[in-house]
C-alpha cells in the first residue's frame, strides 16, 4: 500500500541535507505507541533478520539550498510517500496523521493537508519502476586484518540480483510467515542511474537513484513495491512506484 501525504509549510521547512532521521522520527511518532514500540525494539523476524517493513521516500516539492548551514528549505508544499504491506502499520499511520493533523519535524510545524491511499498490483512478472528514494545493497566484508567492512552495490554488479532477491524473500517471509516462490528477481537500469550518497546519523549510506525494470516472481514484485527494494528501507530507502503510462 502506499500513502501519498500532502504537507504544507507556508513559512518554510527547514532541514540538513541528510534529514532521512527527522522524518523516521516523525512517522514512529504518528503511529499508535504500542506498534511503533514493537517495530523499534523487534520488527518482523526472519532468518534472523528484522524488518521494519515500511518504508518512505525523499521529500517532495520545490527547495532552495542554504549552503552556509548545510540545510533545505521546502517552500509552501511538501509530498512525502510512504509504503508498506503491512495493513496495521498503514491503518495507524493515517489514523495518527488525520488526528494529530500537524506533524513536527523537529520543532518545526508541518500541516497535514491530504492523505491519498493507492493500491498498486504487479500483475506481470515484470514492472517499469522509478526510486523515490535511492536503492541500497550491499554486503559486510572482512579484511584481512579481520576488520569489517561495507560494500555498496549497484545494478549490472554480479551479485547485485542475488542480494536484492534473498532480501526480497527474507521480507515475504517475515510479512507472511511462509516461504516465498522460488524463482529470482533481476533489476535492469533503464537509462543512467544516479549515485546517492546520504548520512544517516554518524553512517554513510550509498545508494542509486532512476528508473529501472523489476523482473520476477509477482509476489515478490509487489513485496518491493509495498516493503521497498534493497535494505535499510525504514530509514528511507528503496522506495519504488510503478511508472504510469503516458498520456
Amino acid at each position: 500500500m502506499h500513502l501519498y501525504i500532502q504537507l504544507e509549510s507556508p513559512s518554510g521547512l527547514e532541514v540538513p541535507v541528510h534529514y532521512n532521521h527527522i522524518v523516521q522520527a516523525v512517522l514512529y511518532q504518528t503511529i499508535d505507541a504500542d506498534l511503533a514500540k514493537f517495530l523499534h525494539d523487534s520488527g518482523f523476524v526472519s532468518q534472523g533478520r528484522t524488518f521494519k517493513l515500511f518504508c518512505f521516500s525523499r521529500l517532495r516539492g520545490s527547495f532552495a539550498k542554504n549552503g552556509a548551514a548545510n540545510n533545505l528549505i521546502f517552500r509552501d508544499k511538501i509530498q512525502l510517500v510512504i509504503t508498506s504491506p503491512v495493513e496495521e502499520f498503514c491503518q495507524s499511520l493515517a489514523n495518527g496523521l488525520l488526528k494529530k493533523g500537524t506533524l513536527l519535524f523537529g520543532r518545526q510545524p508541518v500541516e497535514v493537508k491530504e492523505i491519498q491511499v493507492e493500491q498498486p498490483r504487479a500483475e506481470d512478472e515484470v514492472t517499469q519502476l522509478r526510486t523515490l528514494s535511492p536503492i541500497v545493497a550491499y554486503s559486510t566484508l572482512l579484511r584481512p586484518d579481520g576488520r569489517k567492512y561495507t560494500c555498496y552495490f549497484q545494478p549490472g554488479d554480479p551479485d547485485y540480483n542475488s542480494l536484492i532477491t534473498g532480501n526480497l524473500r527474507k521480507k515475504f517471509q517475515a510479512c507472511y510467515g511462509r516461504e516465498a516462490p522460488a524463482g529470482e528477481v533481476r533489476v535492469d537500469k533503464r537509462g543512467e542511474l544516479r549515485q546517492n550518497i546520504i548520512r544517516y546519523k554518524e553512517t554513510i549510506i550509498k545508494g542509486y537513484s532512476g528508473r529501472i525494470r523489476l523482473t520476477g516472481p509477482k509476489e515478490l514484485l509487489q513485496m518491493a513495491l509495498d516493503a521497498g527494494l534493497g535494505s535499510k528501507n525504514s530509514q528511507g530507502f528503496g522506495c519504488v512506484e510503478m511508472e504510469k503510462p503516458r498520456r
